[in-house]
């Protein structure tokens, strides 16, 4: 199991291919990973080839995107800004939601926000139903980062439609949205 999430890691940093890291995982364990939805014997964790690779690929497509943001001029920012920026662009966010959204205390969602507000990327206004509470708003520097984001996500999913063709694509956002549950998107712990 460690030498799976070992071969993850190394997967992620070197950019090997998934067969690559397949064959290596066969060689270290004596097994192939087995497929989702595997009910051979009951051994805990057969499914951990899957979630190395999703996890993986999860990874890699922040960093992709956050590669493309910063090459767009926006240099100044990590990945936990774009996952904050979700929450922010309807604008109706207070830095209490942010922190839910993000699953941190208000103390570091408040450090943040005032992180993106010194940085442009952030305004505050009244909250007209909370004197003590302000609302967040992106400024356009903040829409102009979150379409560099969008545009990056677009180019990385027609990568992988030009990998997986337009039919897997799409069968694996189906099966993938009956798998993960609905709630806000943040940045990973792990």
């Amino acid at each position: 199991m460690v030498k799976q999430l070992v071969l993850c890691v190394k997967m992620n940093s070197m950019r090997e291919s998934k067969g690559q890291v397949e064959r290596e995982i066969e060689r270290e364990s004596g097994s192939r990973p087995q497929p989702a939805g595997f009910h051979g014997d009951a051994e805990p964790g057969r499914h951990l080839g899957v979630a190395v690779l999703v996890l993986s690929a999860a990874a890699a497509l922040v960093d992709e995107i956050h590669d493309a943001v910063t090459a767009a001029g926006f240099e100044d920012l990590r990945p936990t800004h774009g996952f904050a920026f979700v929450r922010i662009a309807p604008g109706d966010a207070t830095v209490g939601d942010v922190a839910e959204h993000l699953g941190v205390t208000k103390q570091a969602a408040s450090q943040l926000v005032d992180e993106l507000a010194r940085k442009g990327y952030v305004t505050r206004r009244p909250h007209p139903g909370d004197a003590r509470a302000r609302l967040l708003a992106l400024t356009e520097r903040g829409w102009a980062c979150t379409r560099a984001a969008d545009r990056a996500s677009a180019a990385a999913m027609d990568r992988w439609a030009a990998v997986l063709g337009p039919e897997r694509l799409a069968a694996l956002r189906t099966d993938l949205a009956r798998v993960v549950p609905p709630g806000p998107l943040r940045p990973a712990a792990w």
